[in-house]
Parts: C-alpha cells; sequence; structure tokens
C-alpha cells in the first residue's frame, strides 16, 4: 500500500556522511488564480539544504570560481520559488547555516529570516534585482519579487517505501531518495508574484509536496504528476485521483541500475502500484522523452502482474524552466533539467483479467509538473528494464 503517510520521512536526513556530502530539500507546487481576471498561474516553492557540517559564517556558493579553487563544496539553505509559463522564472534567496533554525525530527521545520516550511505550512519571501542576478551569477537564478502564506494539507501519499527507516545506516544505499507525503496536496492561501495578488484555493490548486535527499542526482531525471484528471469513460472530473511518475537511473552502492521508473496511480481509492522497488510485482517500464522544436514529450508504459500503465505528456517548451541545482560536490552537471507546471497528457489504465489487459479509463490529465534531464552519457532517450 503505497498511501501510507510517514512524516518521518520529512525529516531532515542530513546525518552521518549526508551532513559532509548531502542534500535534503522539500518540494511544493500548485496552481493560483490572478485575484483580479481569475487567470491560472503555476507556481512552485522549495526549501533546498545542503552541506550543513561544511558551514561557515556565509552561505558557501559552488558555482563561485573562488570556491571551486579552493575545492570548497556548497553549504546552505536555499529558498526556491518560482513559477511557469507567462514570466517564467526562477528566484533563489540564500541563508548561511548559522541563519537557519532547523527541528529535525518528525514534524520537521526550517526556518530563516521570515521563511519557513513545515508540514502544514509556507511563508516567505524573495526579491533578487536584475543587478543582482547579472552580477551574481553563482546565485543561478533569475530576477523578480514573490512572497507568500500558505497552508498545506497533504491528502495523499506515494510512500516509496525504502531507505529512510535508519537514514544513517542507509545513507550510502541509494545516491537519491524520494518520499511524496503529499503527491496530492490542498493549498489555502495567497501569493504576491510581480506585483499582483493571487488566491490559492484547495479545490482549484491541483496541489503537490514531495521531498528528495541523498548525496548526488539522478540521470535522467523524471518526474511526472497531476491530480487534475478527468475521465473519458464518464465525462468527469476524478476527485479522489493522482498520478505520481519518477526516477531515472538510480544508484545503489554507487552501483547503477538499467534505466527505471517509480510509478503510482491512485485512481478513485484504487491503488496501481508500479514501484520496481517491489520485486514481487515484476514491474516492467518502457519510457522515452522527446526534445522538438516547441515542446517536450514523454511516453511510459509500465506493467506489473495485474496492471498496465500507459502515460503521454506533452509541454511547450515556452511555458518551461531549465531549472537549477549545483550537486553536494559543487558540480551543476544537469545542464538542461527541463521543468514545468502547464503539462497536459493522458493516461489510460488497464487491468489484467484472465491474463489480458482491460481498459479501466481512459484520463485526460492537465496541470501536470513535469521534468526531464540527462548528463554524462550518451543520450539514449528510450530504454527498457
Amino acid at each position: 500500500m503505497f498511501n501510507h503517510h510517514d512524516i518521518t520521512r520529512d525529516a531532515l536526513m542530513l546525518h552521518g556522511p549526508l551532513a559532509r556530502q548531502g542534500y535534503d530539500w522539500w518540494w511544493h507546487s500548485f496552481t493560483a488564480q490572478d485575484a483580479e481576471t481569475g487567470e491560472d498561474k503555476p507556481f512552485f516553492i522549495e526549501f533546498f539544504v545542503c552541506n550543513p557540517a561544511l558551514a561557515e559564517e556565509q552561505p558557501v556558493f559552488g558555482q563561485s570560481p573562488e570556491n571551486q579553487a579552493a575545492g570548497k563544496k556548497p553549504s546552505y539553505l536555499m529558498v526556491k520559488a518560482g513559477t511557469w509559463g507567462e514570466k517564467a522564472c526562477q528566484l533563489h534567496r540564500f541563508f548561511a547555516w548559522k541563519e537557519v533554525t532547523v527541528h529535525a525530527e518528525a514534524p520537521f521545520q526550517i526556518e530563516a529570516a521570515d521563511c519557513m516550511a513545515c508540514e502544514t505550512a509556507l511563508k516567505g519571501s524573495i526579491c533578487i534585482s536584475p543587478e543582482e542576478a547579472a552580477t551574481h551569477p553563482e546565485w543561478m537564478c533569475d530576477a523578480g519579487e514573490m512572497s507568500w502564506d500558505l497552508t498545506i494539507d497533504k491528502q495523499i501519499a506515494f510512500n516509496v517505501g525504502y531507505g529512510a527507516s535508519k537514514p544513517l545506516r542507509d545513507a550510502e544505499a541509494f545516491a537519491m531518495y524520494w518520499h511524496a507525503e503529499g503527491m496530492k496536496s490542498a493549498f489555502s492561501g495567497k501569493v504576491t508574484f510581480g506585483g499582483r495578488l493571487y488566491t490559492v484555493k484547495p479545490e482549484t490548486c491541483y496541489g503537490y509536496a514531495d521531498k528528495n535527499w541523498g548525496r548526488d542526482f539522478t540521470t535522467p531525471w523524471v518526474w511526472l504528476s497531476s491530480n487534475c484528471l478527468f475521465s473519458r469513460k464518464t465525462g468527469m472530473q476524478l476527485q479522489n485521483s493522482v498520478f505520481d511518475i519518477g526516477g531515472g537511473r538510480p544508484k545503489i552502492y554507487f552501483v547503477p541500475l538499467d534505466r527505471r521508473l517509480l510509478g503510482v496511480f491512485y485512481y478513485e481509492g484504487k491503488e496501481y502500484d508500479f514501484n520496481f522497488s517491489h520485486l514481487h510485482l515484476m514491474v516492467k517500464t518502457t519510457f522515452s522523452f522527446e526534445e522538438k522544436e516547441q515542446e517536450v514529450v514523454w511516453h511510459v508504459r509500465q506493467e506489473n502482474i495485474h496492471a498496465a500503465m500507459e502515460t503521454e505528456v506533452h509541454c511547450l517548451k515556452k511555458d518551461m524552466l531549465l531549472i537549477n541545482y549545483e550537486d553536494p560536490t559543487g558540480r551543476k552537471r544537469h545542464k538542461r533539467l527541463w521543468n514545468g507546471g502547464n503539462g497536459v497528457g493522458t493516461v489510460k489504465l488497464y487491468d489484467r483479467q484472465d491474463g489480458e489487459l482491460v481498459l479501466v479509463d481512459e484520463i485526460t490529465a492537465t496541470h501536470i509538473g513535469c521534468e526531464y534531464g540527462e548528463y554524462d552519457h550518451e543520450e539514449s532517450y528510450s530504454d527498457e528494464t
């Protein structure tokens, strides 16, 4: 059962070896409406922490030439926020660890100045001038201004099931861990962006909240998720449903596995589980990514002994970001990490009956969170596991 809430997995995981070479982040994405026009606008807010045991008086930036020459690894809290679509941007605000207060046990809470994240709320602000963005490339961000005051109700979870119960023992097992405490979340509150006010409502936010932690980033890097879903069988919106797909090429004890994904669909209370780590399900996955002139496209097919899921997602490149991260060693290896919140697509769900696949529903999905990036090896966007 993947819909198993466990807030201990949202606790800070940078202990032991990960304190000196590790990252941990809490990601949130949602849709808001312009308070004047009612127009939808998607936003994201993330709290990203790195290498607390290497803290200095000021944030340590891995992209700084001086720090690279000195062999210094990054160390900071980065509050990351922004939007997709028109005026897409990513804004970064950095804090030294001495400025950060963390409640490391469950329920987690992290705060610095007016920025705070916990299981049930998000508050904060970022203001980056064009001059600052231009003169600080090590910040890896755009210019802009955004503030937020939100509450969160994490309703449906995707508990991957490995790696978090004993973080000290497992710190070197997987290079990158994932837990989605709120793959379907209801956000409420307000966002101010570019001088405009946006309202966030539970029924129209299509919210998502997860976290990743580890010592390295996966490549390829895949993420697809939405809970704005409509059944083509009934023509009705699915009110109690969400799908989530992620992964790429996990490493276990520094040994990369073949290209693999974790995928689930919570379909009106019924769980469809395509988690490759659940060996008894005998999961098989085929996925591909295509970058066209104006859009990017994902194709994913997953099967287990009980069911199958076929997912196709499109997102316009003009609505997306090439999102920026540096890893705990200070390398920025993902240089084309496509990231969006305006994806559209279809999901076909099948049950296996008497050895045959029978279509359960074909679902139209919008407001899809989507991501893809790859580095360091020959680009081969189609493979089977």
